[in-house]
């Protein structure tokens, strides 16, 4: 069954109109990415009972925790970032989010992503790992700048680590940006692997991104 969700913090950063606006357009799961003016890492217990109490009786869901995690350099410390991942599975567990979103690490400008790979391996081994038996699924979302952004490199990613508790996130737009077709080119290396699809798009010529089937991210093709 496909479930419809959104990135509620891009409607404000209260919740209540978040919930209000999702109600508006009949989607009942969001993204948590962030709230009150704060990344979902940021908040407290207090905070999560909040969020809790506020989606039970509209019957409000989260599809995922979308977590920075992975979002800093290969070469940046790993154990204080590991620690922040735990808290945030910890949050993922209180919101019965079954998805984690997080990335493969920024690749310094001008190295080559590969001499890396054993790297970033280690490090999401490490996270996968922590979230055993939590029963919440990780998704790598394919960004820009990190290891894995093209789907040769996401494949790898998935093909190394045969764990069942690793999935794709496959947003079109991202693709675009680094010249590739998302659907002829990306879906098929990648469809046994996708659990989630962002709903994105963009230009081939420039990478700005536009809205959904305005751009080269073959989004009618994907669906």
């Amino acid at each position: 069954m496909l479930r419809l969700s959104a990135f509620a913090d891009e409607i404000s950063k209260d919740l209540t109109e978040q919930l209000d606006v999702l109600e508006s357009e009949s989607i009942r799961f969001m993204e948590l990415r962030g709230v009150w003016g704060k990344n979902v890492v940021e908040l407290d217990d207090g905070e999560l009972k909040r969020i809790r109490q506020s989606l039970g009786p509209g019957g409000f869901g989260v599809s995922a925790i979308g977590s920075p995690i992975g979002k800093i350099g290969i070469e940046d410390p790993f154990e204080p970032h590991l620690d922040v991942f735990r808290r945030v599975l910890d949050i993922a567990v209180a919101l019965e989010s079954p998805y984690i979103r997080l990335f493969s690490f920024y690749i310094p400008k001008g190295k080559q992503p590969e001499s890396y790979r054993n790297q970033v391996l280690d490090r999401l081994s490490a996270m996968l790992e922590a979230a055993d038996g939590s029963g919440v699924v990780l998704l790598h979302e394919n960004e820009s700048g990190i290891y894995g952004n093209t789907a040769e490199r996401c494949r790898d990613l998935l093909d190394s680590l045969t764990n069942l508790n690793l999935r794709a996130i496959f947003d079109p737009a991202n693709f675009v940006q680094q010249r590739q077709r998302p659907y002829s080119e990306c879906y098929p290396l990648l469809e046994e692997y996708i659990e989630y699809c962002h709903i994105k798009d963009a230009l081939m010529t420039d990478g700005k991104v536009v809205p959904a089937g305005e751009g080269d991210g073959e989004v009618r093709e994907l669906l």
